[in-house]
């Protein structure tokens, strides 16, 4: 009887030694899907592109201060854009949902690749833009929270459906593109003055070489997926490098417009004007040879030439 008592004892810690392991081995299951969850919302929000929209938004902030800088406001101001620049790209990988997995550069997205439902990416979009729009209202101001509104519709509602319909989607997008700086203006002046639409007309403008040069890049990807850009509807590429070269000459006057009007001194002039001389010759490269190559050399080029912009302009304000 007493080993069979032993024999019985050791055999039930064998069992609840299992179990445990299997236990852990679930919690460890959970743990692993909930953190993959996570990075598939947080990789809805596509972070990197609203890092740099904030950015020109802090700028824009900082340039249209009168007197004493508020940090609070500033706070308030970057966390709701930040909210709404997630929300946006959320939504709008919502609507595109089925052209991401047309194409292989989209493909592997939380929602064509099925690791996000479509209904979770609605709501949770749809939380975002609504906290992004009360923040702004209650804690900065309302001219900021209509603007905030427009980039909402405009590139949700109006710019997103339309890129499967008219090339045209590109200057239509560029409105709502071009808002941020605006915004961070308004939400420091509650005022829109001239020098905050020569930041929303540079950036507005930049968006034309630095987007063709990115559809020329996947043009086939775009044509295959039903997307209206340029490159992938003109074959031959002759319109698509005129207009390269045309908004970069029109974005070169714009560019050191904030010297003229006392928004920076002489070193943003002089470093302006380099850098859109810089920009141009990328352009005019792509023209003289479109290619793969020189197409990823604009792009280089638009990528680092508008945080540049913006810190001078900050720099010597």
């Amino acid at each position: 009887m007493g080993f069979e008592a032993v024999f019985l004892c050791v055999r039930r810690h064998q069992i609840l030694r299992l179990m445990d392991t299997a236990t852990a081995g679930i919690g460890n299951s959970g743990a692993i899907s909930a953190k993959a969850r996570m990075s598939s919302y947080f990789e809805l929000t596509k972070p990197r592109i609203a890092f740099m929209l904030v950015l020109t938004s802090a700028a824009g902030f900082y340039l249209g201060t009168n007197g004493a800088f508020n940090w609070l406001l500033f706070l308030n101001a970057m966390a709701a854009i930040t909210l709404l620049a997630f929300g946006v790209a959320t939504l709008n990988q919502y609507i595109e949902r089925a052209i991401d997995g047309l194409m292989d550069r989209t493909a592997g997205r939380p929602l064509p690749a099925k690791k996000i439902s479509p209904v979770e990416a609605l709501v949770f979009g749809s939380v975002l833009c609504v906290a992004a729009e009360l923040y702004l209202l209650f804690a900065v101001n309302a001219l900021t929270a209509i603007l905030g509104l427009s980039v909402i519709v405009g590139y949700v509602f109006v710019y997103t459906p339309l890129k499967t319909r008219t090339t045209l989607s590109t200057a239509i997008g560029a409105i709502p593109g071009a808002m941020p700086p605006l915004m961070g203006w308004t939400a420091a002046a509650n005022e829109i003055t001239l020098g905050a639409w020569i930041l929303f007309v540079l950036l507005y403008l930049w968006q034309f070489p630095h987007f063709l040069a990115i559809a020329w890049l996947y043009r086939e990807e775009y044509s295959k997926a039903g997307i209206k850009m340029l490159p992938a509807v003109e074959r031959s590429g002759r319109v698509t490098v005129t207009q390269i070269v045309i908004f970069t000459l029109l974005m070169l006057p714009i560019s050191i417009g904030p010297f003229f009007v006392g928004v920076s001194g002489w070193i943003f002039l002089a470093g302006a004007s380099l850098l859109g001389v810089w920009f141009l010759w990328a352009s005019l490269k792509m023209a003289r040879q479109p290619d793969k190559k020189s197409a990823r050399r604009l792009l280089l080029t638009s990528v680092l030439y508008l945080p540049l912009m913006f810190a001078l302009m900050v720099f010597n304000h």
